[in-house]
């Protein structure tokens, strides 16, 4: 039964006017420490239930619903209900919310009823000030926990994009990747996936007969590629990838998922347009990052004071193509189809009007940290 179908009944019932909005995890937690009263006052473990009530300003909300980082709540004038109608509010909603969790869970498959209690472990340990990094012993489903598997994290784009369900992204990720994957919700809109190590063993016989020997870095990154078009074109749309290292998800799992967060957080941050998000290649980034803003600001504004050259959009373009290429002049003329002799002048041209020469690497450096500087800082 939907909320709309027992909000009229409901109106009627109490003969006052019922709002339903939903909040986040993090404003429902605001909420909370704000609140006049609580219905689990002192039990912090527990105020993210269906039937939980909070009092503030002489109005009521009740959870009705959580679904993993969104909650439904209602909201209705405290004067309207007396105490006893409060209590059984709330005790319906937790019995309306115990009959559908019971439900969806006669109706998921074994490896679903896995993924959500994986699931609930992680977000628990990702918001305790005392995470446990290791998971506990009934969670570790045989020795495949603690075997080296692959990492992904997806991330959809939009927060309107076509979503499915648990059953038909394992299938789809099955098809490409292999039957042996662990897939696991976290937030709205955001899976951790774990694929096997014999993906690098088949990625590398795909590049066989490539004069030179592939790199671990260079074939998850070939996985990570055709793994984010398959997800684009079959399912999704738009969406974010990142990938690392194998690990163990056994003695792993929590700072795999921080690790992943952060590289996709440092490439939306840093590097729009682009959906894969390699953690090797973000070192400056998080560095960057570190720096408060104030001081990121105020170097900038220094580095800036001489001209505007950096962020003319033919400029910007030539740079970053320039860096992408290793500063190889000859690739990038290539690249950007121009003459060798024009790019000479265009970095020319940087190297007077700001005496940086980008050949050089020391100026290069520089460049490259004000590039992603001004990205970041003139974005916010």
């Amino acid at each position: 039964m939907s909320t709309t179908d027992w909000l009229k009944p409901l109106e009627h019932i109490l003969n006052c006017p019922i709002q339903v909005t939903t909040k986040d995890v993090s404003e429902w937690k605001s909420f909370i420490e704000e609140a006049d009263s609580v219905s689990n006052q002192g039990d912090s473990s527990n105020i993210l239930t269906a039937g939980v009530w909070a009092l503030k300003l002489n109005c009521l909300w009740f959870i009705t619903e959580v679904d993993r980082n969104t909650l439904t709540v209602l909201e209705v004038s405290n004067n309207a209900i007396n105490e006893k109608e409060k209590e059984l509010i709330s005790w319906t909603l937790q019995l309306t919310n115990k009959h559908k969790l019971h439900k969806l869970a006669t109706s998921m498959s074994d490896s679903e009823r896995l993924a959500m209690k994986l699931s609930e472990w992680i977000e628990k340990q990702l918001e305790s000030d005392e995470p446990i990094y290791s998971l506990p012993d009934h969670l570790v489903a045989g020795s495949r926990f603690y075997q080296e598997m692959i990492p992904f994290l997806l991330i959809t784009e939009q927060a309107g994009t076509k979503q499915a369900s648990y059953l038909e992204l394992e299938k789809l990720l099955k098809s490409f990747l292999s039957d042996d994957i662990l897939l696991i919700p976290l937030k709205s809109q955001e899976w951790l996936i774990w694929g096997p190590l014999t993906l690098l063993k088949d990625a590398d016989a795909d590049l066989y007969d490539q004069s030179e020997e592939e790199s671990v870095e260079d074939s998850l990154s070939s996985i990570a590629l055709g793994l984010h078009e398959m997800l684009a074109s079959e399912w999704l749309g738009e969406c974010h990838l990142a990938v690392i290292h194998p690990v163990s998800p056994a003695r792993a799992i929590i700072e795999t998922t921080l690790t992943l967060r952060e590289t996709i957080n440092l490439g939306r941050k840093f590097h729009v347009g682009t959906n894969i998000h390699l953690p090797w290649k973000m070192q400056l980034e998080r560095l960057l990052n570190a720096i408060p803003e104030m001081h990121r600001s105020k170097y900038l504004e220094q580095s800036l004071k001489r001209t505007d050259l950096f962020v003319e959009v033919e400029m910007l373009a030539t740079l970053e193509t320039f860096f992408s290429l290793d500063c190889n002049v000859s690739e990038t003329a290539k690249k950007l189809y121009i003459h060798r002799n024009t790019l000479l002048y265009r970095l020319d041209k940087l190297k007077q009007e700001t005496g940086l020469d980008v050949r050089l690497f020391r100026d290069a450096v520089l460049v490259k940290i004000i590039l992603l500087l001004y990205k970041v800082t003139k974005r916010n």
